[in-house]
């Protein structure tokens, strides 16, 4: 019985484990949506327990002017429409890069019950890079997260971006500088 229960629980480990890939790659190219229309290329998928998706979103900030745009928020509030409530027990989020405290805030409140990330945040991270707020003993929720799936493909994302747009604003050589700043990789 016991070797039944050990293989059953390894199937369903491998499962997940493909789950999270699948899903995580479909956030990835969402990531790369966001990444084309200028912004920080970020992805994100909200999927139900039962495998469903619920809602997807990515980084639309500038374009929409809105600080709460981020690809977390679009998802949580394309899910929340979709089913007709805010709270969304059961669920699984999957974002290229760790949640702000903003975003861990609105798992929180939506209930999600699995976080599943790509790359660690090392400024605004607030599940594991700087803050672990997830883990407030205070919050009346709690939410399972999992970072570093498709992890490096997240970064080299996001490290393309941020490269081509160095580039981009650049100064073209011969210019002067502003009085203050540096030109410093």
């Amino acid at each position: 019985m016991n070797r039944q229960a050990d293989a059953s629980t390894a199937a369903s480990a491998e499962l997940t484990t493909a789950a999270d890939t699948r899903w995580m790659a479909r956030a990835l190219q969402l990531a790369g949506q966001a990444a084309a229309c200028g912004e920080v290329p970020v992805g994100a998928v909200l999927v139900s327990a039962d495998g469903e998706c619920l809602g997807e979103g990515y980084n639309r900030p500038i374009g929409t002017h809105d600080p709460t745009a981020h690809a977390e928020i679009v998802a949580l509030r394309a899910a929340a429409t979709r089913v007709g409530n805010y709270r969304l027990p059961g669920s699984t989020l999957y974002v290229t890069l760790e949640p702000c405290m903003m975003c861990c805030g609105a798992l929180v409140h939506a209930r999600v019950a699995r976080l599943v990330y790509g790359a660690s945040e090392p400024k605004a991270g607030a599940v594991a890079s700087n803050f672990r707020v997830l883990e407030e003993p205070k919050l009346n929720h709690r939410v399972v997260t999992e970072g570093g799936i498709l992890g490096e493909r997240s970064t080299a994302l996001l490290q393309a971006f941020f490269v081509a747009r160095r580039v981009r604003n650049r100064p073209p050589s011969g210019t002067q500088q502003a009085e203050g700043s540096t030109d410093v990789e």
